[in-house]
């Protein structure tokens, strides 16, 4: 089906394609194991997320089917964009938040986020991020079960190009791991893949909960990712794969400060 395609229609699905299997855990075809080319594959980020936006929203508007208390519905909704992930970008934040409050130097602190073991900080640093999450996504259901759907969509789209800032704006902290991986990436891979997300936060806000709320969604996401991206070059000297994870998270949340900005829950 795919062969009676354009070449370039091709290329983007393939794009689209590998974005998802590094950024999600959704099942697709297998594919040669490599490093992702994130030049290449950038813009197509906020495609994958605006996918586990999707599988969130499914969720959300299923439990509401069922007639399940709202606070329920936004914890089971979010219990579905981590498993969707993997826990990929939780994982990081935690990491980043272990090392960064744990370590006194720069050697421990990169010897604290390699460590699989989640310490105090990384703990809270998850607890709070998870319930500020919840809370966001069930304010959201004041705007209704629609606007709260493309709600979590324009976040989850515009805090996918927030987790790139570190790999656009940094140098790799350490030769080996996935920020090393990924190397540098370009202003214009990183330009396109924040224009995709702009462009999906304007559509979806056009028709669910208005183009000045995704707007001021979309700034503070950068600033989210953008403080993040300084912590990082303050602690570490540079970007690990971590470090975009976290950046993902602070811009998602950061995201729906800026949506919810004067909005009192129903």
């Amino acid at each position: 089906m795919t062969n009676a395609l354009p070449s370039g229609a091709r290329a983007a699905l393939g794009d689209v394609a590998e974005a998802l299997r590094f950024f999600t855990r959704l099942p697709l075809p297998a594919a040669p194991a490599a490093p992702p080319a994130f030049d290449r594959i950038a813009w197509a980020a906020p495609v994958a997320g605006v996918c586990v936006g999707a599988v969130g929203a499914v969720v959300l508007g299923l439990a509401g089917r069922l007639g399940l208390p709202a606070p329920m519905s936004a914890c089971l909704a979010t219990a579905a964009l981590v498993a969707a992930t993997g826990a990929l970008h939780e994982d990081g934040l935690a990491d980043v938040a272990d090392g960064f409050g744990g370590g006194r130097t720069r050697e421990q602190k990169l010897a604290l986020m390699r460590d699989s073991r989640i310490g105090a900080f990384g703990a809270v640093a998850l607890m709070l991020a998870l319930m500020t999450r919840v809370a966001a996504l069930l304010s959201a259901l004041s705007f209704g079960l629609p606007g709260a759907a493309g709600a979590l969509v324009i976040v989850a789209a515009l805090s996918r190009a927030g987790a790139l800032m570190p790999l656009a704006l940094l140098e790799p902290a350490r030769p080996d791991g996935a920020g090393a991986s990924a190397g540098r990436l370009g202003p214009a891979s990183f330009a396109a893949a924040c224009g995709v997300a702009l462009l999906v936060a304007v559509a979806l806000g056009l028709v669910t909960i208005g183009v000045g709320r995704a707007f001021d969604a979309a700034l503070f996401s950068a600033i989210g990712a953008a403080a993040i991206t300084a912590a990082a070059a303050r602690q570490i000297g540079g970007q690990t794969g971590d470090v975009a994870g976290a950046a993902q998270q602070c811009a998602e949340i950061a995201a729906w400060c800026g949506l919810l900005m004067g909005r009192l829950a129903a």
